[in-house]
């Protein structure tokens, strides 16, 4: 497989330039949005449970701010590396610029194995952290979040240690954080509760009935579990099958969602489960479901196992599941692909949220932060499927994901051109 179809930041360029040629974007315009206009990495001293000194390699990218401070979680993670960081900055740009809320891009990660840290190390770290990039962060500036394997309590320690450097209470300088320190209702669920309201309109307009639909889920992480839960309670959706990093779970009857978690927390993988057969990750993207929801991590899709998918909808609950080569086979075939940032726009939407508390000092329930959640993501859908519509009556047929990109590019681009950067 070639290296430029897995690199995630090609990827998000090859992504921008489809983008760039069906609108005719100024070309000045295009080369300002191939790249980050900011990149940060650091090292960072963290002592450790035996007294000695590790040094740990951080990162931050602002990738544009013409629409507003930076916004982009921080993922801690053994595989993190500065092009994956560079890409997630990008789609962080397209994801706050579709849901059309003043915020730009960024990103942050560091390198390293949370699982192998203890608590002490895990707040050492998460204070180096922000010792090393307290300078590019701030309300006004850029504003981190929780990502992979980086939690409320991270978000805690990190906004504690932003603080004691300023001398003044900063709230709205990180969001995700804990309810009890000026955290958000409804932002930890976030991110899956808002792919479940792009299903919704999805289904409606694919006229699905969610209650009869059999779904499968990559992933149960943050996003994977909830949408598990949402998809089942809410939409009557049964979830057939599951996947972790250790392995999965099939039964065509249907999953048990409190029995699943259970297992997950006391094994540490669905693989565990009483039921139904094992299954691997690979096989999940075959079976015959309804919606297949990929919520784990880049570059699942590929052009290898693109033509094996039987789902009628496959929603991008993760960050860069399906590449390019694929986005065009599944539109192809006919299979409707929502792209990841619309799917998963609900976490920095209710991040922003937060903010918007912080800085106003005015906190709301957790109905009302549901409410305003689905108005945005629900007009980002009309939007997308507008856009589609209007391409295809100039003879253009056009994928949901290039769709949101014109809608995206265009807000960004408009904002560069009024602050005169081209």
């Amino acid at each position: 497989m070639a290296r430029e179809e897995l690199d995630p930041f090609k990827i998000s360029q090859t992504q921008l330039d489809a983008a760039a040629d069906l609108m005719s974007l100024d070309k000045q315009a295009h080369a300002l949005l191939r790249e980050p206009k900011q990149t940060v990495v650091a090292n960072i001293p963290v002592k450790m449970r035996d007294g000695t000194t590790k040094v740990f390699t951080g990162f931050r990218v602002l990738y544009n701010d013409a629409r507003g401070p930076g916004k982009g979680g921080i993922r801690f993670h053994p595989q993190e590396n500065l092009d994956t960081v560079k890409a997630l900055s990008a789609w962080m740009t397209w994801k706050c610029s579709l849901a059309d809320i003043p915020l730009g891009g960024a990103k942050g990660g560091v390198i390293c194995d949370t699982k192998s840290m203890n608590l002490q190390e895990l707040e050492n770290l998460s204070r180096g952290y922000m010792r090393a990039f307290s300078r590019f962060v701030g309300p006004d500036r850029d504003v981190p979040a929780p990502d992979v394997y980086t939690t409320p309590q991270i978000m805690a320690w990190m906004l504690d240690e932003y603080e004691k450097l300023e001398g003044h209470h900063a709230p709205a300088m990180i969001t995700g954080k804990p309810v009890e320190l000026s955290g958000s209702e409804g932002r930890y669920d976030s991110t899956a509760m808002g792919g479940m309201y792009v299903l919704r309109e999805t289904a409606k307009m694919a006229k699905m009935d969610l209650a009869r639909s059999k779904i499968a889920i990559q992933g149960f992480g943050n996003a994977g579990k909830f949408a598990f839960e949402i998809a089942t309670k809410l939409a009557k959706a049964k979830v057939v099958a599951i996947t972790d990093s250790a392995g999965g779970i099939y039964d065509p009857k249907g999953l048990d969602y409190e029995k699943l978690s259970r297992v997950k927390e006391e094994t540490g993988s669905v693989d565990n489960y009483k039921g139904g057969s094992k299954i691997s990750n690979e096989e999940l993207f075959t079976l015959d479901v309804d919606v297949l929801i990929p919520a784990a991590i880049e570059n699942q899709i590929t052009k290898h196992n693109a033509d094996k998918i039987n789902a009628s909808v496959v929603l991008e609950l993760a960050n860069g599941p399906v590449t390019p080569e694929a986005d065009k086979i599944l539109f192809e075939r006919g299979i409707i692909d929502m792209p990841d940032f619309l799917v998963n726009s609900g976490g920095v939407i209710v991040s922003y949220f937060e903010w918007v508390q912080n800085r106003d000092g005015y906190y709301w329930t957790e109905d009302d932060v549901y409410k305003k959640l689905d108005a945005i993501v629900t007009r980002s859908f009309g939007s997308v499927v507008k856009t589609q519509k209007e391409y295809k009556a100039k003879g253009k047929k056009i994928t949901p994901r290039e769709a949101a990109y014109i809608i995206a590019v265009d807000r960004v681009a408009k904002a560069m051109k009024a602050r005169g950067w081209y």
